[in-house]
């Protein structure tokens, strides 16, 4: 095989990657959406398991007093066994908000700060896009920012026997 016919397989071969990556991306982000619905479902019924979501009471998360979520008799604030275990079974990142004044606080999380801590304390993005719909008591898929890093989302509020928004399940997963 001559040179130019070696070069022509490189060149064609590099042109065969390039477009199979092209492709796959939109099959990459359909599937991560799919992901993102399977992991709400799953921290959902983990949380249902548990019984009817109230708030009960105050308790602190870091330096903040915020109103205690639970599920049925399960107190969510700084417990976090359930966020992990919806992510040790689905990967990506879960959380449980609480509503607290206008806020919604992370009191459940394995969302991670930069010095690696989990960052419960921490507050939804009051400018964000998922608090729009939140506020307005729907759900809100789509990529966002936390804590500076982009991921992939899904928020739906989490109401109380009154119907009333009281916190928000999350789940997502950090964009490559």
């Amino acid at each position: 095989m001559s040179w130019k016919h070696a070069f022509l397989g490189i060149v064609a071969a590099g042109c065969i990657a390039g477009m199979s990556t092209l492709l796959s991306s939109p099959g990459q982000a359909q599937d991560v959406a799919a992901k993102v619905k399977q992991s709400m479902a799953l921290l959902k019924s983990k949380a249902a398991a548990l019984g009817a979501p109230k708030l009960e009471g105050t308790d602190k998360v870091t330096d903040k007093t915020v109103p205690a979520i639970y599920f049925g008799s399960a107190k969510i604030n700084n417990n976090f066994d359930m966020v992990d275990a919806v992510v040790k079974e689905m990967g990506g990142t879960a959380t449980i908000f609480v509503k607290s004044g206008e806020d919604y606080v992370r009191v459940s999380t394995n969302v991670k700060k930069d010095d690696g801590s989990r960052a419960i304390g921490t507050v939804l993005d009051p400018k964000g896009k998922a608090i729009v719909a939140i506020r307005s008591g729907q759900a809100f898929y789509g990529d966002v920012d936390i804590l500076g890093k982009p991921y992939t989302t899904g928020y739906e509020p989490i109401r109380d026997a009154g119907n009333n928004v009281i916190g928000i399940y999350y789940v997502g997963y950090l964009k490559q």
